[in-house]
């Protein structure tokens, strides 16, 4: 099953947290994007993010999937006090090819994703021609513009 990630963090030692991702992915990763500085979304003041979105190619079901990224957040201690605040890891399951689900604990596509510059421009970096929900990427892009999402 191919599926895009997008990962941040903007607690802690931030690139750690990313590298977890990649190395806990590593002999199913299809593709890695650079990392790229963003603004915080959701209007809680906070520092920036990094972010940075992957390719894999597992062989798990979607929930089985869920649950290997949710353990990636509990290795990082995640805590969940302030929706939309700081973190040190975020890994969230943006698309899976030939997937939907419209379950409130597995939503695919990701409901927020096409609202979301650092999730959509890393993804581009890594397939040019994505599409989400039968939608180009490019083109949701142009529309929303890059937010300031910046790579490094």
């Amino acid at each position: 099953m191919r599926a895009v990630l997008s990962a941040g963090s903007n607690m802690e030692d931030s690139r750690a947290h990313l590298a977890s991702v990649a190395q806990e992915f590593a002999g199913e990763l299809v593709a890695q994007s650079s990392l790229y500085a963003t603004a915080p979304w959701g209007g809680v003041e906070q520092r920036d993010f990094l972010n940075q979105t992957l390719i894999v190619e597992v062989d798990q079901t979607p929930e089985e999937l869920l649950r290997r990224c949710q353990a990636l957040e509990r290795n990082a201690r995640r805590v969940r006090d302030v929706r939309w605040g700081p973190r040190t890891l975020d890994v969230d399951i943006v698309d899976i090819a030939g997937y939907t689900s419209d379950d409130p604990d597995l939503t695919v596509p990701h409901p927020r994703a096409r609202e979301r510059a650092f999730v959509l421009v890393p993804w581009l970096e890594i397939e040019p021609g994505a599409r989400l929900g039968g939608e180009s990427v490019a083109g949701i892009v142009d529309k929303l513009g890059d937010e300031g999402v910046r790579k490094l």
